[in-house]
């Protein structure tokens, strides 16, 4: 239950599966990263033919990686439905017309629009390179991206039988108790899945990405009042340094103000003039010495893999 003033919010089902494809899509970049871009559902086709319509695809600049999207109910059947269908998916995908297909979509897409050109000029991505770009990425095996309102044993231990890496994320419905009109959506903070399955059947999830500011601080990788750096300019502007100091509860405190990494980062570009919606503060903010957040996190997984 989330309670706000006299609103109470409860879990719900989603009404249908069309549902929570709309919330993907809709707010995707708070889902798979402010690097990404996700392209709507296509018809692709298997070498011999058969036809198949995945939720979308969704493109990730600063990870250098793609997804196939399937958003699913944790109702239906692993084995009678999405097994099949994301197997069916990742032979179409990988066909040499259905990623000219999707690298067309995508250039169509930055091309017309703004934010989308924008993100690509500020990742130092030419617009003419931006076909080579796409082109490099999709070369690569998709990732298979489940957002899911839940996840069962079932589908955990299918996805680790596969050759492809597989992603899953919760996203959940809550409505107000009294007004059923009045819906919100939980999804994971910081663009993090709740597992991460690797192509070997390794399970990263349930510890990497459950690595807080507060773990750094703990394994004393940070240290409270420590100040902590990021450069930014915005598009046709001077580029800037900001910084924010480390609490010892695990935020950052950004001009006075308490806030987790990613809106810490948020914050500064948008006072630089930026329209962003979103950022990776863990690739942004830097220490002195220049290690990235995300650096120290994955020193930290390191260490924990050799106890």
């Amino acid at each position: 239950m989330i309670i706000s003033g006299d609103k109470k919010f409860i879990a719900a089902p989603f009404d249908n599966e069309n549902e929570i494809e709309k919330v993907v899509l809709d707010y995707s970049e708070f889902i798979f990263g402010p690097e990404t871009i996700m392209l709507p559902k296509s018809l692709i086709k298997s070498a011999d033919g058969s036809g198949t319509i995945p939720d979308g695809y969704v493109i990730d600049f600063g990870s250098y990686c793609w997804f196939i999207v399937e958003a699913e109910l944790g109702s239906h059947s692993v084995w009678g439905h999405i097994a099949p269908q994301v197997s069916k998916q990742v032979v179409a995908a990988i066909q040499p017309t259905s990623r000219r297909l999707i690298v067309d979509s995508a250039i169509d897409m930055i091309r017309d629009s703004k934010p989308l050109g924008n993100l690509i000029d500020g990742l130092g991505i030419q617009l003419i390179d931006v076909g080579r770009v796409l082109g490099e990425i999709i070369e690569s095996p998709p990732i298979i991206a489940i957002p899911i309102d839940e996840a069962s044993q079932d589908l955990e231990e299918w996805a680790q039988t596969l050759k492809n890496e597989v992603r899953l994320w919760t996203v959940r419905k809550l409505v107000d108790l009294e007004d059923a009109n009045s819906i919100i959506y939980e999804i994971p903070d910081e663009y993090h899945p709740m597992l991460d399955i690797k192509e070997s059947g390794e399970i990263r999830g349930k510890g990497l990405y459950n690595i807080s500011l507060l773990d750094l601080l703990d394994n004393k990788l940070l240290e409270a009042g420590m100040e902590l750096s990021m450069e930014y300019a915005p598009r046709g502007g001077v580029r800037k340094t900001y910084t924010a100091k480390v609490t010892e509860d695990g935020y950052l405190s950004a001009d006075g103000r308490r806030l987790s990494a990613s809106n810490a980062a948020l914050y500064f570009i948008n006072q630089a003039g930026s329209l962003r919606k979103s950022v990776n503060g863990w690739t942004s903010w830097k220490t002195r010495d220049g290690r990235s957040l995300d650096g120290l996190r994955d020193f930290l997984i390191g260490m924990g893999s050799e106890q």
